[in-house]
C-alpha cells in the first residue's frame, strides 16, 4: 500500500511517521512536484491538480479538514483531476469537536454574563453592574447539524439555554427545536439570541450572511461565525454592528486571510477576531480517523466523512 501527503506550508514528519507506525503495511511518502509513481491513498491539504491527476490506482482522497471546499473548487475548474468513483473524505472530527465546543461556549457565556460590555467598562473605569437576559430567554441557535454541530450543542445543553438548529435536512435532536431548509431560515433566525455558524461551504451558503439574513435576527442578538469567511458579507456584518442590530460578533473566518490590517473588523469594539484557530487539525486524532477509514476501504466497506459532491459536504 502506498500513501502520500501533501500540505503546502508544513513539513509533514509527524504525519509520515505517525501514519507509518498506524499502517505498518503502507510505504508513506511526502508529494513532490513530479511525483508520479503508484499510490493508493492521498493525505492532502489544498492539493496542486497534478498530486491527484492521472492515478489511476488511487482509492481514497483523505482532507486533512472538516472542509473541503479548496478541493471541491479545484474539481470545478478541473473535473477529470478526481474521478467521481474515488471517495473523497473529510475529517468529521479529529480533535475538532472538542474545540469548537470550547470556542462556543466561551463566547455564548461571555455573551450571555455580558462580559464583553464589562470589558468596555473597565476601558473607562466605569462601575455598572449590568442586567442580565433570563436564562430561559437567551435562545441559542446552531446552523448545521452535523458531527461537529451536534458536538456543539451537547456542549450547551447542560447550561439551560433554549437551543434551535438549522439544516438543509430534517433533523430530530432531542430537546432541539429544529428548522429545516431555505424556508424556515427566517424562523430560525428570528427566535436566536445567538447564531453559531457551522455550515459547510456551498454554492447554497456563499454569502449567506448578508444584510437582508442579518436583519432576521433578534435586535441585538449575537453573531459566531466558526465555518468559512465566504458565508459572510462582511460589509453587511459591520453595518448591523454600527446600528445596533447585532450586538456582538465573534469571527475565527474571514473573507481574505490573513484579515488584512486595515480591516475595520479589526478594531470594531464589538467584533472578536481570532485566526482561524477555533479547531485546529490534531495530527493524532486525525491521523487514527484516516487509518480507520483506510481499514474500511481495505475491507471493503464505505467509510465515514465521505464527501458529497453534489451538496459540497
Amino acid at each position: 500500500m502506498d500513501i502520500i501527503w501533501y500540505h503546502p506550508t508544513q513539513e509533514g514528519a509527524i504525519w509520515l511517521e505517525g501514519m507509518q507506525r498506524r499502517l505498518p503495511q503502507a510505504r508513506v511518502r511526502r508529494w513532490q512536484p513530479g511525483d508520479n509513481a503508484p499510490a493508493d491513498y492521498a493525505i492532502v491539504r489544498q492539493p496542486p491538480r497534478e498530486l491527484l491527476a492521472d492515478r489511476p490506482g488511487l482509492r481514497g482522497v483523505f482532507a486533512m479538514g472538516a472542509g473541503v471546499d479548496d478541493i471541491l473548487a479545484q474539481l470545478a475548474r478541473y473535473p477529470e483531476m478526481l474521478a467521481p468513483s474515488v471517495p473523497l473524505i473529510r475529517l468529521e472530527d479529529g480533535g475538532m469537536a472538542r474545540q469548537m465546543q470550547e470556542y462556543a461556549l466561551c463566547c455564548v457565556l461571555s455573551w450571555f454574563r455580558r462580559f464583553d460590555d464589562y470589558a468596555r467598562q473597565q476601558q473607562q473605569a466605569q462601575w455598572q453592574p449590568l442586567p442580565l437576559m433570563p436564562r430561559e430567554a437567551f435562545s441559542v441557535g446552531v446552523l448545521g447539524a452535523g458531527v461537529l454541530g451536534k458536538s456543539v450543542i451537547d456542549a450547551l445543553r447542560p447550561w439551560g439555554f433554549p437551543l434551535r438548529v438549522w439544516s438543509r435536512s430534517p433533523k430530530q435532536i432531542a430537546g432541539v427545536e429544529s428548522f429545516a431548509g431555505r424556508a424556515s431560515l427566517d424562523a430560525f433566525l428570528r427566535g436566536a439570541q445567538v447564531v453559531i455558524n457551522l455550515l459547510p461551504t456551498t454554492p447554497e451558503t456563499l454569502n449567506l450572511f448578508d444584510a437582508r439574513t442579518l436583519r432576521q435576527l433578534p435586535h441585538g442578538a449575537c453573531f459566531l461565525n466558526m465555518a468559512r469567511g465566504a458565508q459572510v458579507v462582511e460589509a453587511d456584518l459591520l453595518a448591523a454592528l454600527e446600528s445596533g442590530e447585532l450586538r456582538a460578533a465573534a469571527l475565527d473566518v474571514f473573507q481574505q486571510e490573513p484579515l488584512p490590517q486595515h480591516h475595520p473588523l479589526w478594531r470594531h469594539p464589538r467584533v472578536t477576531v481570532t485566526p482561524h484557530i477555533a479547531a485546529l487539525t490534531l495530527p493524532d486524532e486525525s491521523m487514527d480517523a484516516i487509518a480507520r477509514a483506510i481499514g474500511a476501504i481495505e475491507a471493503g466497506e464505505k467509510p465515514s466523512g465521505c464527501v458529497d459532491r453534489q451538496r459540497g459536504y
